[in-house]
């Protein structure tokens, strides 16, 4: 998926209130962007750390700055979690997925109390698949999510459940965002009733994909499968 253009380098000052970022541009100047992500952003929203952001002449916005990459480690995280459902999709539409070609897409598909991120849909056959965004690791090249506890996310492994046992194929997608991750595993430490939760939905039929993006300047989209870690 591309990005928008063009995109300016900074430095991350401060990340606070959630949506809003301090960034130094390169002559300088200071300005304040709206932060795409309510998450805690840990290992990420680091100050010092390098940014692009885009600009908006929309004259009806408050902040003329999005936050939409940040470098660690010497990659790129696409942290703008708007737009990780939109790589996901194109992906699918794409058969870029190697688990999922051939299916009929449909975002934001209401099931039980939820709205899950995509419907599919192949000859007789229905599948769910739920998306979160990963921006964290838990050890050296090991991707981990959640990066804070989760409650709606708690609760969309109950919906995949109830789904798989309703007849639906029912699939968590993580989408790894860490360009040095080789692994993906649930985030015990920090969310230990998701990574339980995790577990019991492998028992009971929920797939679990994790691949990792791969991320640019220019775009962001899907790239490989990563192996996922639950012992």
């Amino acid at each position: 998926m591309r990005l928008p253009a063009p995109l300016i380098p900074g430095r991350l000052v401060r990340r606070y209130k959630r949506f809003l970022a301090d960034v130094e541009l390169g002559d300088g100047s200071v300005v304040t962007a709206h932060t795409p992500n309510t998450g805690s952003m840990r290992q990420c929203a680091v100050p010092g750390h390098r940014v692009l952001v885009s600009r908006s002449d929309n004259p009806r916005r408050k902040l003329g700055y999005t936050l939409e990459l940040i470098e660690v480690g010497g990659f790129w995280v696409d942290t703008h979690t708007h737009r990780t459902n939109r790589v996901v999709e194109e992906a699918l539409r794409g058969d870029a997925i190697s688990e999922l070609i051939g299916w009929q897409v449909t975002p934001e598909h209401a099931y039980g109390e939820s709205r899950i991120d995509f419907l599919l849909e192949k000859d007789d056959s229905k599948a769910l698949v739920e998306v979160k965004n990963v921006t964290l690791t838990c050890r050296p090249a090991v991707a981990c999510f959640p990066d804070a506890v989760t409650l709606r996310g708690q609760k969309h492994l109950h919906e995949l459940m109830r789904a798989r046992n309703d007849g639906y194929r029912a699939v968590i997608f993580f989408l790894v965002q860490r360009g040095e991750a080789k692994a993906f595993c649930p985030a015990d430490e920090i969310d230990p009733v998701y990574g339980q939760l995790l577990r019991q939905a492998q028992a009971e039929g929920v797939e679990i994909l994790a691949y990792r993006s791969r991320v640019s300047a220019e775009d962001n989209r899907v790239d490989v499968r990563l192996p996922v870690l639950l012992d």
